[in-house]
């Protein structure tokens, strides 16, 4: 077979940040579908019945991140073996992971991550609709964080970070992702981590601020959207906004969690079914591990037209425990690592479903989509069209150690659950039912 490299399987990269405390590292261990600022990861395809997917994949017990698209065939029930998109040559962090959208023409675009100006963030356009098989380099550029957008008729909508001493926001624009538009600041308050999504022509996004641009005290929760590719931006109640925005009291403000001593960690963004924006986070009262940060408090931000209300789902072990929030008619859903995995202190756990009969005001627990599980499971992924067969799909590892970092993914119901194969001997293999 010609074409871009193919991987013998779907293993994920093991990650360790290094910044370790009494309660382990802030943050460590199957890292293949980080981070929540990565998106879309997966997009399903009706045309041709397939979902499609990028991850951060790794030789097994090696720590080198290569960019890879994939997909599942819905009927035939298999996947291939993994494209390499692209070899981040020793880059061993998976901030350099993949996102990935899909043009109305079919073609795959894969955005590979940078990291602030030391490494550069690359644009692939895949050569075939709908093919995994062949890619061509559009560009090599600054970004961080890639968020592209495809509006139909109008083209990308791309939100992305620069590094520029703190991390800002920025987005720009193509009709057809070979010319784009100059790169336009967003926000800049001292740094920011954002998550988005698109409905139609309109892109909304959520980020907090970072006092004095450090992180760990990343803190307060704002929103903004726009629906004509970023000429103009407004806050939730219309209020527009001039960009880039740099007073923390701006209309853009969601919750002051910075007046509260609380830190704010971005999860995922949603509309409701009438299109108000519906925010999920997880509130934390410290940025390393362990108690010291308790109640992590897993809390929903709904736009109701004239007031943001919130409602807390339930509380987990770490602060970077991320999962996916999917907004139906009748219900709505949450998949994420919200029970205590075998790796306590750690990052991740063990995969819940919950569910809300009225509009994300009470929550329960409906199912443990994973139990006795031999590593922590991490960042819970949603499709952008989820078929109900692939629903969400995330990463396994030890964060205490390194290990070997699977993939998985379950159904709408979450009572199935299939891992990818970590090792290919043919072109295509069925993913094994596991839970």
């Amino acid at each position: 077979m010609g074409g871009f490299p193919k991987y013998d399987g779907y293993q994920g990269i093991w990650f360790t940040l290094g910044q370790f405390s009494e309660y382990g590292d802030k943050y460590s261990g199957g890292l293949g579908t980080y981070t929540a600022k990565h998106v879309p990861l997966a997009i399903y395809a009706p045309e041709v019945n397939r979902t499609f997917f990028v991850y951060g994949g790794a030789n097994s017990g090696e720590r080198h991140l290569l960019a890879l698209a994939a997909y599942y065939d819905h009927e035939r029930g298999v996947v291939p073996r993994p494209t390499i998109v692209h070899d981040k040559g020793g880059v061993d962090d998976p901030h350099d992971n993949p996102s990935l959208a899909l043009d109305e023409s079919g073609h795959l675009w894969v955005f590979v991550s940078g990291r602030g100006q030391r490494r550069p963030g690359f644009k692939y356009r895949s050569l075939e609709p709908y093919s995994v098989d062949n890619f061509e380099l559009i560009s090599e550029e600054e970004m961080t964080y890639p968020q592209p957008w495809w509006i139909k008729g109008k083209g990308f909508l791309h939100l992305f970070t620069k590094y520029t001493g703190v991390r800002e926001l920025y987005w720009n624009r193509s009709d057809d992702g070979l010319t784009w538009t100059p790169h336009q600041k967003l926000s800049g308050m001292g740094g920011h981590y954002q998550t988005s999504r698109q409905l139609g022509e309109r892109v909304i996004t959520a980020f907090n601020a970072h006092p004095d641009g450090d992180v760990d005290l990343r803190t307060n929760l704002y929103y903004a959207e726009t629906s004509d590719m970023g000429e103009t931006w407004l806050a939730a109640d219309g209020t527009r906004l001039t960009p880039p925005l740099t007073d923390w009291n701006c209309a853009a403000l969601v919750r002051d969690y910075r007046s509260e001593k609380r830190l704010c960690y971005m999860k995922d963004i949603s509309f409701d079914t009438q299109g108000r924006p519906v925010i999920l986070i997880v509130s934390s009262a410290n940025h390393a591990p362990g108690p010291s940060g308790d109640p992590r408090s897993w809390t929903i931000a709904h736009w109701l037209g004239s007031e943001w209300v919130f409602h807390e789902v339930t509380r987990s072990t770490h602060n970077y425990d991320m999962g996916s929030l999917y907004i139906e008619e009748d219900q709505w859903r949450i998949v994420a690592p919200t029970e205590p995995g075998p790796q306590f202190h750690g990052t991740g756990g063990e995969m819940a479903l919950w569910l809300s009969a009225d509009e994300g005001q009470n929550w329960t627990k409906d199912r443990d989509i994973t139990r006795n599980s031999p590593l922590n499971h991490t960042y819970a992924r949603r499709p952008v069209n989820a078929h109900p067969d692939f629903w969400a799909l995330w990463s396994d590892g030890n964060p205490d150690e390194m290990s070997p970092a699977h993939l998985y993914f379950t159904n709408r119901g979450g009572d199935h659950v299939w891992r990818l194969p970590y090792e290919m001997k043919m072109d295509f293999c069925e993913p094994k039912l596991v839970y």
